[in-house]
C-alpha cells in the first residue's frame, strides 16, 4: 500500500523511456525522485468500439465506467474514493492513509483473514495508495473472479471493523512505513518542497503521518472518517479488462445499488499564496548530488494544464537546452524537467545531477540561466510538435496493459475531474508553440522558484562480525483454516491450469540471433525488446573494470551515419522511445515500424562511441565511481557479496577512479566487439504486426550483424555454502533499517526441488497478511512495513534472500521470528489449507503475467535467454498441482539453512 502514485510508474516504460537513454542509474534516481509523481496517463479511446465502453450512475450516485480490453482473461477493478489527506482533520494528517491501512482489517460480512485468503488465492495482485485528494483500491484478477473483487469492495464500501486494538496492531506497520520514507532523503526534500510551495493549504502536507499523530489517532476517529466520506456518490468505479462490459455493469448495480448515498462534509479550501523563493539544502545517501529549482505549476483544473505537459517534455527533450548545455559537455551527469499535478496547483522542476565534489552552486546558476534563456528566445515549434506527437504516441501505448487502462481512466475522472481521458488527447492536440511559451514565461520565474541542492554524504564502514547473532523465542503458532464466504468459496475452489493466450512464432535467423513474434491487436503499437546474453564481471578485461558502464553511456550519443542530435530528431520524428545497449528496446506506432528498426539497429549495430564524448563520459563516470564507492547502498551491496562469495570470485571485482581514467576508447572498441554479438542476442516484437512482416524487417535491418570467434563465458561458476555472518553498514539519512538476510544454495536451475521451493516461498510471501511472514511480522507483531522472500535460482549458482525494515531495535526480533518460520517448514508439513492458497496462487498469477505486452514480452525474452521452455509457467503449473505438503517440507529441508543467513543490515546500529 502506498501514500504515493509509485505503483504504475514501472509500469510506465513508453512514457518514461525518454529518460531511459541516460545511464541506467539515473533513470533510478529519476525514479525516486518521482515517487511523488503521476502524469496523468491516458489513452485514445477513438478506436474502441461503443459496445465496449459503458458509463453509468447508479441511483446513489456512484459512477461506473467498464471498458473491454481483450488483451488476456485478465480484468482490474480500481475504485476511487474523492478523499485524501486534504480532508483529514487538523493535527492528524495521515488519518485517509491510516484508513487505507484499516480497509485490509476486514469488515462486519469479512473478517480481515476472510479478506486475505481470498486476496492471495485470486493471485495477490492488490494494492491501495492515498494522495492529498484521492484514495485508490484495486485488484487485478483473473476475468472469471471479476464477482469476488466486486463483493469486497461492496462489503469495504459499506462497513469497516475499527477497534483500537485492530488499529493498534496496525499502527505498527504504518509507523514502519512512515519510518521508510523518512530515511529517504528524496522524500524528506519532498516534503519539505511541499510544504514551501504550498504552505498554508491542505497541499502543504502529503498523505503519509507522522508517528505522534497516529499515537493520538484511534479506531474510532478512522471509523468516522469512513462513515462521512467512504459513501458512494463520492466514489467512481473503474473496470477494464476481458470482460462483458453490460453484464458487469450488472452485477455492479447488485452489489453497490443498494448501499446509501451520504451527505458529504464540506471539503476545505485551497487558497494559495504567492511562493517565497528559498533555498534548501540537504543530504543525500545517493552517490551523486541534486540541484533542482522548483515552480508552481499549473493544477489539472487550469487550462494551462495541457500546455504546461507539453512545456515539461520540451524542456526535458535531449535535443533541447536543458540537456545540451549541460551533459555533452560535461558540466552535469544528467539534466531534464519533470512535472507533477494536483488540481489546484502542480510542481515543476529543473533538475541536474552532479558528481560528489562537484560546484552546486554553479550547476543551480547553469540550469537558471538556461531556463531564463529559454523563456526569452522561445522554443522551437519543431520540439513542441515532437513532444506532442510522443505524447499521443503514449496515449495508443497504455492499452497495452489491462491495469495501465483502468489507472487511464481513474486519473481522467477522480483526479483530473475531466469526462473522459479523450478530454486530455483533445488538450494536448490544440497546444501551440505560442502557448507553451506563453506558460513558460508565466509560471518559469525565479523570484517565486524554490532553489534545493542535495549533497552527497559518505557512509561509516562496514561493521562485520562472525556469526548469527542475539536470538529471542517466540511460540509458534499453527496457521488455520478459514472458512470463506459461499460467494468467495466457490468462485476460488477452482484449481486448474490456465490457458495461455499468448502463442509467439520462433525463428533462428542465419546469424545464431533469435527471433519471437507475439501478434497482440489491442493497440496500433508495436514494441521490439532484446537482450544480449553477456555477463560484465567475466568479460571485462582485467584493469578494465567500468568499460561496460561507459560504452552504454555512449549509445545515447547516436550512431556512426546519425549523431546524437540527428539521431533524437529522426526518433521525435516518429514518436518513438529507443534505447540501445545489451539490453535495447524501441517502442513505436505500427505504421512507423520499419523506420524505428532501422534506427534502433542503426545504434546497437554501429554506435558512433565519439571521441569527445568517450572523454566526457570517462570523467564524469570516475566522478560518479568516487562517490558511489562510499555510498551506503554500494557498501551494502559490496558487504553482501563479500559474505556470500569467496574473495576471488568474479562478483567481488570492483570499479574504481583508476580503472576507469585507465580506459581508452580502444578498449571500449574491443569489449564492444567481443559482447555484442548476434548469436547470443534473442529480439522479442511484440504488437500489431505479423510473424511475417516482423521477420522481414528484423532481418533486413539484423542480418547483417556477425559474431567473431568462440561464443565467451557467461555464467559464473557454482560456489560453496557460504558462512554465516552480520555486517552493518551505517548510514545517517536512515531512521529505519534496511535488512538483507542471504545465503547460498546448491541446486540450480534443473533441479525438479526448484517447484517445491517456490511452492513454499508462497506459503511463506506474497500475498500480504495470507501468508506466514506478513501474518507474524507485520499483522500480528506491527514489527515490518514490509517484508519479501525470494529464491534466485540460476544454472550454476542460486541464493535465497528475504528483505524487510524495521526500528533499530527489532532487528533482531524480527529475524528471529523469520528463522522460526523457516525451521517450521523444514520440520512440519504446510496445511492443506495453505498448500491449496499457494497452488491457487501460483495458478492465478500466470494470467495475470499475461495482462500487459510490457510482461508477456519480458517473460518470453528472460525464458529464452535462460534457455527455458518459453511456455514454461504452464509445465511448472501442471507441477505445482502435482506437489505435496511433504514435498514441500523435504525441499526446505535439504537446501534452506535457517541458521546459515548472511545479515546485511544499513542504517542506524541494529538490536
Amino acid at each position: 500500500m502506498e501514500t504515493r502514485l509509485v505503483k504504475t510508474l514501472c509500469t510506465k516504460l513508453p512514457s518514461l523511456a525518454k529518460l531511459i537513454r541516460m545511464p541506467k542509474s539515473f533513470f533510478a534516481l529519476t525514479m525516486i525522485i518521482l515517487v511523488f509523481v503521476f502524469s496523468g496517463f491516458q489513452t485514445n479511446n477513438k478506436t474502441l468500439n461503443n459496445n465496449d465502453i459503458i458509463r453509468a450512475t447508479l441511483k446513489n450516485g456512484l459512477r461506473v465506467v467498464i471498458v473491454r480490453n481483450a488483451l488476456a482473461p485478465v480484468v482490474t477493478t480500481e475504485i476511487n474514493y474523492l478523499v485524501g489527506s486534504n480532508e483529514a482533520p487538523k493535527g492528524f494528517p495521515g488519518t485517509a492513509h491510516a484508513l487505507e491501512h484499516m480497509m485490509f482489517r476486514g469488515s462486519k460480512e469479512l473478517s480481515a483473514d476472510q479478506l486475505a485468503d481470498i486476496t492471495a488465492a485470486m493471485g495477490g495482485d492488490f494494492d491501495a495508495d492515498t494522495r492529498q485528494t484521492l484514495t485508490q483500491y484495486y485488484f487485478t484478477v483473473p476475468s472469471e473472479d471479476l464477482d469476488v473483487a466486486l463483493h469486497i469492495e461492496s462489503i469495504r464500501m459499506k462497513d469497516i471493523l475499527s477497534t483500537d486494538s485492530l488499529w493498534k496492531n496496525e499502527r505498527g506497520a504504518i509507523e514502519q512505513e512512515v519510518a521508510q520514507d523518512l530515511s529517504n532523503p528524496q522524500y524528506v526534500f519532498y516534503s519539505k518542497l511541499l510544504d514551501a510551495l504550498f504552505k498554508g493549504t491542505p497541499y502543504a502536507h502529503d498523505a503519509l503521518g507522522t508517528r505522534p499523530s497516529f499515537d493520538k489517532t484511534t479506531g474510532e476517529m478512522l471509523k468516522n472518517f469512513h462513515n462521512s466520506w467512504y459513501a458512494p456518490n463520492n466514489a467512481i468505479l473503474v473496470i477494464v479488462g476481458d470482460i462483458q462490459p453490460q453484464k458487469a455493469l450488472d452485477e455492479v448495480k447488485d452489489l453497490f445499488e443498494n448501499i446509501p448515498s451520504k451527505k458529504l462534509p464540506e471539503r476545505p479550501e485551497v487558497n494559495l499564496e504567492p511562493v517565497k523563493s528559498d533555498t534548501l539544502n540537504l543530504p543525500t545517501d545517493l552517490p551523486y548530488g541534486l540541484a533542482v529549482i522548483t515552480f508552481r505549476m499549473p493544477g489539472s483544473d487550469s487550462p494551462d494544464y495541457a500546455a504546461a505537459q507539453i512545456l515539461s517534455d520540451v524542456l526535458s527533450n535531449q535535443r533541447g537546452d536543458l540537456f545540451s548545455k549541460l551533459v555533452p559537455v560535461g558540466k552535469a551527469l544528467y539534466a531534464g524537467f519533470q512535472y507533477s499535478d494536483l488540481p489546484k496547483a502542480g510542481l515543476g522542476f529543473g533538475l541536474a545531477v552532479f558528481p560528489k565534489g562537484a560546484n552546486s552552486k554553479t550547476l543551480i546558476d547553469e540550469i537558471q540561466s538556461i531556463l531564463n534563456d529559454n523563456i526569452k528566445k522561445g522554443f522551437s515549434e519543431d520540439l513542441v510538435e515532437a513532444e506532442k506527437r510522443h505524447e499521443l504516441s503514449n496515449f495508443e501505448f497504455q492499452k497495452n496493459s489491462v491495469s495501465g487502462l483502468a489507472s487511464v481512466w481513474s486519473e481522467a475522472l477522480a483526479a483530473e475531474g475531466k469526462l473522459s481521458p479523450q478530454d486530455d488527447i483533445d488538450a494536448l492536440e490544440k497546444v501551440t508553440v505560442e502557448d507553451v511559451n506563453r506558460v513558460a514565461k508565466k509560471y518559469l520565474d525565479p523570484s517565486h522558484a524554490i532553489y534545493a541542492i542535495l549533497t552527497p554524504q559518505s557512509s561509516g564502514k562496514p561493521i562485520s562480525q562472525k556469526g548469527f547473532g542475539g536470538q529471542e523465542s517466540f511460540a509458534p503458532k499453527n496457521p488455520k483454516a478459514v472458512k470463506l464466504p459461499v460467494w468467495a468459496d466457490k468462485a476460488l475452489s477452482r484449481l486448474t491450469v490456465p490457458t495461455s493466450v499468448v502463442k509467439p512464432t520462433v525463428t533462428v535467423l542465419s546469424n545464431g540471433m533469435k527471433l519471437i513474434v507475439q501478434n497482440e491487436n489491442v493497440s496500433n503499437t508495436i514494441s521490439v525488446y532484446g537482450r544480449i546474453k553477456s555477463n560484465s564481471d567475466l568479460q571485462t578485461p582485467k584493469g578494465q573494470e567500468g568499460v561496460a558502464s561507459v560504452l552504454d553511456q555512449l549509445f545515447s550519443y547516436g550512431s556512426k551515419t546519425l549523431d546524437r542530435i540527428s539521431f533524437q530528431k529522426a526518433l521525435d520524428d516518429i514518436g518513438a522511445d529507443e534505447g540501445a545497449g545489451t539490453n535495447f528496446s524501441l517502442h513505436v506506432l505500427s505504421n512507423h515500424f520499419e523506420e524505428g528498426v532501422k534506427l534502433l539497429a542503426d545504434n546497437e549495430l554501429n554506435p558512433g562511441l565519439p571521441e569527445r564524448a568517450f572523454n566526457i563520459i570517462k570523467q564524469q563516470t570516475a566522478a560518479t565511481v568516487a562517490g558511489e564507492l562510499k555510498s551506503p547502498d554500494y557498501l551494502t551491496g559490496k558487504a553482501l557479496n563479500t559474505a556470500l562469495y569467496p574473495p576471488n570470485d568474479p562478483v567481488q571485482r570492483e570499479t574504481t577512479p583508476g580503472t576507469v581514467n585507465s580506459l581508452s576508447l580502444k578498449d571500449v572498441h574491443d569489449y564492444y566487439s567481443k559482447v555484442y554479438r548476434p548469436d547470443l542476442t534473442t529480439i522479442v516484437v511484440i504488437g500489431n504486426v505479423t510473424p511475417e512482416k516482423a521477420k522481414d524487417v528484423i532481418e533486413k535491418y539484423f542480418a547483417s550483424w556477425k559474431g567473431e570467434g568462440q561464443k565467451p563465458e557467461t555464467e559464473l561458476s557454482s560456489v560453496p555454502e557460504n558462512k554465516p555472518s552480520t555486517s552493518s553498514v551505517p548510514n545517517k539519512s536512515r531512521v529505519q533499517d534496511k535488512v538483507i538476510l542471504a545465503e547460498t544454495l546448491g541446486l540450480n536451475r534443473s533441479n525438479p526441488d526448484y517447484y517445491a521451493l517456490q511452492l513454499g516461498n508462497h506459503v511463506l510471501g506474497g500475498a500480504f497478511y495470507a501468508t506466514r511472514f506478513y501474518k507474524d511480522l507485520r499483522e500480528n507483531a506491527g514489527l515490518v512495513y514490509y517484508v519479501s522472500s525470494s529464491f534466485n535460482v540460476g544454472k550454476t549458482r542460486s541464493t535465497y534472500e528475504i528483505n524487510y525494515g524495521c526500528d533499530p531495535q527489532n532487528v533482531t526480533k524480527a529475524k528471529s521470528i523469520i528463522v522460526r518460520d523457516l525451521k517450521q517448514m523444514r520440520k512440519n508439513d504446510v496445511t492443506s489449507y495453505e498448500l491449496e492458497q499457494a497452488k491457487s496462487m501460483l495458478m492465478r498469477e500466470i494470467p495475470l503475467s499475461e495482462s500487459s505486452l510490457n510482461s508477456i514480452a519480458l517473460g518470453l525474452l528472460s525464458r529464452s535467454i535462460d534457455d527455458l521452455p518459453l511456455d514454461e509457467p504452464f509445465i511448472a503449473a501442471k507441477i505445482f498441482l502435482k506437489l505435496s505438503a511433504k514435498d514441500v517440507k523435504n525441499a526446505f529441508s535439504k537446501w534452506v539453512r535457517p541458521s546459515g543467513f548472511v545479515q546485511v543490515s544499513e542504517g542506524p546500529n541494529p538490536q
